[in-house]
């Protein structure tokens, strides 16, 4: 377990769930940074503190010591679209003796606080869910105001800081310190002044779209995976997948905005199907859009969580999958590999997991590990379907 040092302890900190083999860490050099400056400046961090984008909890609970050992009073709260990140925060929190009820933990998909004393923004991976983020909490901005942003250099773009100015006011970035920097921003937009926000996002299925989805509208909210077109490794997932399907049960595991269950869902009218993702977005998006096209008779389930890790064996006939290989800016096979394996525990004897993936990813050597067995269903250039088997 590693430990963050920050000036108000040391606190020892995990990503979730909890893996010592995982060489990576809870928080990274821009937490650093941005926990190093508040406690330099004096930051006062007394009535309501928002922390947006705290990826596994590290600021939330570094905030939660500082405020404890200041005897500060007021509200703490997380902001989070990760389910995973939320779960790592609690345990955090509970490992660094937090009181109870020390930071409120709200998702994406909640109501944003009517008012902000100090909005720390770590920026996310994804453009849009910070656009959507500052767009919900600028209206609990005041002239007092203390706005700081976080990234590592890599993270932020003259796109990053043209958000900030755009919906809050004038910025500015802080000087790089292992590879890291600040975004400060002065509260100055009026409610006349704020741009509209964009998200979420309507647009139409191409009229080549497969399976049954051509042309239909669909819904994204903020950081889903390319949140304004069918990415091009659904598309070929669409067209190669199972037929005939009956009642069984089938989970679209990380469904994104859901559109490969929906397509099942139209094909197969006895078919049950459950949508499942980490991301309080996605499963939001995906919910909009079965509602919208699979009609008001057809139910399904909706499940913010950790894949199918809740799920009892065997209780699931087919999932379908396709699996991210990013944990933020860090390329791995963690998350791929955990979610087959989850698979093959929620599977029924005969049970079957479909994955689309990157040729050079190496699902298949994979699969076969976990599963016995793997075989290709259908490849292009860069693309492969994969289909194994629960003996």
């Amino acid at each position: 377990m590693n430990r963050l040092i920050t000036s108000w302890g040391d606190l020892p900190l995990t990503r979730f769930p909890s893996d010592p083999r995982d060489p990576l860490r809870a928080w990274d050099a821009s937490d650093e940074y941005l926990l190093g400056h508040l406690a330099e400046t004096g930051t006062d961090l007394t009535g309501t503190v928002a922390v947006v984008g705290d990826r596994w909890g590290a600021l939330a609970t570094a905030l939660a010591a500082a405020r404890s050992a200041a005897h500060v009073t007021g509200d703490l709260l997380q902001i989070s679209d990760s389910y995973l990140g939320r779960r790592a925060t609690e345990d955090n929190l509970a490992r660094a003796g937090a009181a109870p009820g020390a930071v409120r933990l709200l998702t994406t998909q909640d109501p944003p606080p009517e008012k902000v004393d100090v909005l720390l923004v770590r920026v996310p991976k994804s453009l849009a869910l910070l656009e959507d983020q500052l767009h919900r909490l600028a209206p609990a901005v005041h002239d007092g105001t203390v706005i700081v942003g976080t990234g590592m250099v890599k993270e932020i773009h003259t796109s990053t800081l043209t958000l900030f100015e755009r919906i809050l006011g004038p910025t500015r970035t802080s000087l790089a310190v292992k590879k890291a920097r600040l975004i400060h921003t002065t509260p100055a937009a009026t409610a006349g002044e704020r741009p509209e926000n964009p998200w979420p996002y309507r647009y139409a299925l191409p009229a080549d779209a497969p399976a049954g989805l051509a042309g239909l509208s669909v819904v994204n909210q903020a950081g889903v995976f390319c949140a304004d077109r069918l990415d091009i490794g659904t598309r070929f997932f669409l067209q190669h997948l199972p037929r005939d399907l009956g009642r069984a049960r089938v989970v679209d595991l990380g469904c994104g905005n859901g559109v490969v269950g929906l397509a099942v869902a139209l094909a197969e009218p006895e078919a049950e199907l459950l949508f499942t993702d980490e991301s309080y977005q996605a499963v939001a998006s995906a919910e909009e859009n079965f509602r919208t096209h699979a009609g008001d008779a057809r139910t399904a389930e909706f499940t913010v969580g950790d894949g199918l890790a809740d799920a009892a064996p065997g209780s699931v006939d087919l999932v379908l999958n396709n699996p991210p290989f990013h944990s933020h800016q860090a390329t791995t096979d963690r998350t791929a590999r955990r979610m087959f394996a989850e698979a093959r525990r929620a599977l029924r004897p005969g049970g079957e997991l479909w994955v689309v993936g990157n040729r050079h990813l190496g699902y298949h050597v994979t699969l076969r590990r976990i599963f016995g067995n793997g075989e290709l269903v259908a490849s292009d250039p860069k693309f492969v379907v994969l289909r194994a088997v629960k003996r």
